[in-house]
């Protein structure tokens, strides 16, 4: 069965450094899907892959059967594949609100003319999108927040932000990078539950690139796992845990010299 993201042989080399080889991935609709491996691997040049931050030396990413292989990261938004970043990048010195209003924008077509003059038309477009972004902000526990700036609000709430923010496209697939980073525990319960009532609430397909081992085992339906750029197990918790090939990525390899 075809996934919505379909990758397939997808490769790239920065000068002499070939950073991914031969990647592929299948995330079905509806999916919740892991993308792990050691600091280095390879997992945040993935993202940059599939969203046209970077252009593939070859093979091909297809989004619900459309090919996104030569598209900038704002076709491939509209196209339907949002992310979140490691490092949090959100507006700092605007509001909560305009933070995501300004992300819907990107979904809107009203003219800038239209907006100008402040037409009818264009009127009932912000109002529409002040309306929807409200809604997300509900839905992520923000809403009380709506116009404190970005900047001030405690870490694990910039999180929910940037996740709102990427919400604000109307993705079909949403992409993750390492969203608990830098959370508390507690703050890491939540997020867990929160990833799980997003997936539903708007029917996303996911692929999450987290650290945290806990979390992925519990959260992930599937996992893909990267070692220096290459695709090196593929399959349910379960059996990716106990891969010997993956024990080997983050532990090493067991030395020989020792039962000598």
């Amino acid at each position: 069965m075809t996934g919505i993201l379909e990758v397939q042989g997808v490769s790239i080399a920065f000068g002499g450094l070939k950073a991914v080889q031969d990647f592929r991935l299948s995330l079905r609709e509806g999916g919740l899907q892991g993308l792990i491996g050691p600091n280095g691997a390879g997992k945040t040049t993935v993202f940059n892959l599939l969203t046209g931050v970077y252009r593939p030396d070859s093979g091909t990413v297809s989004l619900g059967g459309h090919n996104l292989i030569g598209l900038k990261p704002h076709q491939i938004a509209r196209a339907g594949m949002a992310r979140t970043f490691q490092n949090i990048r959100l507006f700092a010195d605007l509001t909560v609100l305009d933070n995501i209003r300004i992300a819907s924008h990107a979904r809107t077509w009203t003219s800038t003319l239209a907006s100008v003059l402040r037409t009818p038309g264009a009127i009932a477009a912000e109002s529409a999108i002040t309306e929807h972004a409200m809604e997300l902000l509900d839905v992520l526990g923000l809403a009380d927040r709506a116009q404190e700036t970005a900047r001030n609000l405690p870490y694990g709430d910039q999180r929910r932000l940037e996740i709102a923010r990427a919400l604000a496209l109307d993705p079909e697939v949403l992409l993750l990078d390492e969203p608990a980073a830098g959370m508390n525990p507690q703050e890491k319960i939540a997020l867990r539950g929160l990833i799980r009532t997003v997936r539903e609430r708007f029917s996303l397909s996911v692929l999450l690139i987290e650290h945290d081992m806990g979390l992925v085992m519990d959260l992930c339906e599937q996992i893909t796992v990267l070692d220096h750029g290459t695709v090196i197990a593929d399959g349910s918790p379960e059996s990716v845990q106990g891969n010997p090939r993956v024990i080997e990525a983050y532990l090493g390899a067991p030395s020989a010299e020792v039962s000598a």
